[in-house]
């Protein structure tokens, strides 16, 4: 892939929906994407998991009734818009990348989720891997990523 690719990974995609530190970051990557100066990427495994966290916030209080109806709607909006824009890369999961995944599992002993997302974006050449997960951070690090901690 050329050009500039920034990977987000779950936690990094939830700052665009909910309010914490480094979701002024992401928003500002959005709108670099808009503007047509980078491709945004990620896996197909991360919808779902994007879901299950808006789902958590709402169930633990953090959002409340329409909030969540209202992230959640933006979320799956914004990601259909995007993708049909040729602006989000949305990677589906392939052999190949389960394999490398459990390379990562076993050489940092992390959950497949996670190795998944340092596969995927290796495998899609990102120039940027962007993440809330300071563990994670670590190993896309170690696997030659250029990541960003979102704390």
């Amino acid at each position: 892939m050329k050009g500039h690719v920034a990977y987000l990974d779950s936690s990094a995609i939830i700052k665009r929906y909910i309010k914490e530190p480094g979701s002024e970051i992401i928003k500002q990557l959005y709108q670099r994407a808009y503007a047509g100066e980078l491709k945004i990427c990620f896996s197909i495994w991360n919808i779902g998991e994007v879901l299950g966290a808006l789902d958590r916030a709402l169930c633990r209080g953090r959002l409340v009734g329409e909030e969540y109806a209202i992230a959640r709607r933006r979320f799956l909006l914004e990601t259909r818009r995007l993708t049909r824009l040729n602006l989000l890369l949305v990677v589906s999961l392939r052999g190949r990348l389960l394999a490398e995944s459990w390379r990562i599992i076993e050489k940092y002993h992390i959950y497949q989720a996670d190795a998944l997302q340092i596969a995927t974006a290796k495998q899609m050449a990102c120039t940027d891997f962007l993440t809330g997960d300071a563990g994670l951070h670590d190993i896309a690090l170690k696997e030659g990523l250029n990541s960003t901690y979102l704390s």
